[in-house]
């Protein structure tokens, strides 16, 4: 099974692939070149280009990712070493893009993983995991990242970060760039959740709403990156951005003690962390922490936005834009998504699948998942619940699987979302929800619940 598949990105003009570029070599604490950290090389035609602010082939235009030497990193990681280790992402320092954990930032990674015993009799999937990303600074996976991405901004000296959103990376880029005391810029659709636009302002974020989809948005991030030299995480700093998913398949594996899972499910919407999932299980088994077994990548996209799914369901080769989505799951709604080729072949290749989920389905997982776990996801989180009960039911995932499902943004962002398809009814005695106000007395209280 080939799972080494790399994001891509929208090709930008040749101006563009050259003014972005801002070379600087990795260096360790005596200022000496890191050899362990190879620089950056092309995934379409193999070209290398030195580490720097920068995220195109200047030869081809492909997209650009880290390269490691994994034999150097073996060296020093093993699992007795990260015994040792403090928690979180940079605990995985020889797989990531920096020479040392920064002095600064935010305490990202090391979340939970939870046996769903109830859930899984639910939908049939037995054992069940959850990985709780919904636990990390900014309450979302973006977190991890980030933190590599405004790690190696500081390094090269950029004067602000910024990223363009669907949600959770705002709240995410506005809490990072804070840490570092740097200015951060967020780029928004209009009609994002008003919860993770507050999360943003929050953290002291300058926040720019964009009347247009997700892919307005960031066309228009490509020309401000190339214009005034900030650090987008997603665009400008997107290899390193990327490398910092890998750090969920890292825990994942460590999490299971030290093996994989038959299955993964995870939300698409680019597709980079879909398929930074499979780079990290590879360079997991490359440098001996792991023996290298199969694993099946199920993803799931939102049906109003599910361009990937749609691809896999009709056997196409071509990822088909969604022009405008129609959907409450705004986190996964990018309807050109950067990396959707590289997702689609990598759930062919492993025997998975890519489910598009209606809003209706999202909402009731979501109501589910709370109700028999006590976790709140946000709708992405809704989707791949869902998706892991839909590919349970077309055979993707087996009898006796052991599958992990990403729940990767806290539902607190999108509040309305478990409402979703509901008729409110009043609370009242064995039926949830909300009761009418009551005057502070037994007897109203005790008329009410007799009712």
């Amino acid at each position: 099974m080939t799972t080494e598949l790399l994001a891509t990105t929208t090709n930008p003009s040749p101006r563009s692939a050259m003014s972005m570029a801002v070379a600087a070599e990795p260096r360790d604490d005596e200022g000496d070149a890191n050899p362990r950290i190879l620089g950056m090389r092309c995934r379409n035609c193999g070209r290398a280009e030195s580490l720097g602010a920068n995220y195109v082939c200047a030869g081809c235009f492909g997209p650009l990712e880290i390269a490691y030497d994994l034999e150097i990193a073996a060296r020093t990681l093993d699992r007795a070493t990260l015994a040792t280790r403090p928690a979180g992402i940079w605990r995985y320092l020889e797989l990531l893009p920096v020479t040392a954990p920064p002095t600064r930032g935010l305490q990202v990674g090391s979340t939970p993983m939870v046996a769903a015993e109830r859930l899984g009799q639910a939908i049939g999937i037995e054992p069940l995991w959850l990985k709780d990303d919904t636990r990390n600074p900014t309450l979302s996976f973006k977190d991890r990242a980030v933190a590599v991405a405004a790690a190696q901004a500081s390094t090269f000296g950029l004067e602000a970060l910024a990223c363009a959103s669907t949600g959770n990376l705002a709240g995410a880029t506005a809490a990072a760039a804070a840490a570092l005391g740097l200015p951060a810029y967020v780029f928004i659709p209009a009609d994002l959740e008003p919860a993770k636009v507050a999360h943003a302002l929050a953290y002291g974020a300058t926040v720019v709403p964009i009347d247009g989809t997700y892919d307005d948005v960031n066309r228009l991030c490509l020309e401000v990156a190339d214009e005034l030299g900030w650090g987008f995480v997603n665009v400008n700093l997107r290899p390193f951005y990327a490398e910092g998913s890998k750090t969920l398949a890292f825990e994942v594996a460590e999490q299971l003690g030290w093996r994989l899972p038959d299955v993964v499910v995870s939300p698409i919407a680019s597709g980079a962390l879909f398929t930074k999932l499979a780079k990290g299980f590879d360079e997991l088994a490359a440098v001996g922490l792991i023996e290298r077994t199969p694993v099946r990548f199920v993803g799931g996209q939102a049906a109003g936005c599910a361009p990937v799914a749609h691809a896999f369901t009709t056997g196409a080769e071509d990822i088909e834009p969604v022009r405008v989505p129609e959907t409450i799951v705004r986190s996964l709604a990018i309807g050109s998504p950067a990396d959707g080729r590289y997702a689609l072949e990598l759930a062919r290749a492993s025997g998975g699948s890519v489910e598009a989920i209606d809003d209706a389905d999202t909402a009731f997982a979501l109501r589910r998942v709370a109700a028999l776990e006590g976790l709140h996801p946000e709708t992405a989180g809704g989707v791949t619940i869902a998706a892991a009960q839909a590919a349970r039911e077309r055979g993707i995932i087996r009898e006796g699987d052991e599958v992990v499902v990403l729940l990767t943004g806290n539902g607190l962002k999108t509040p309305d979302a478990a409402t979703f398809d509901v008729q409110a009814l009043p609370a009242r005695r064995g039926l949830p929800g909300l009761a009418p106000v009551l005057p502070g007395r037994f007897s109203a209280f005790e008329a009410w619940y007799e009712a």
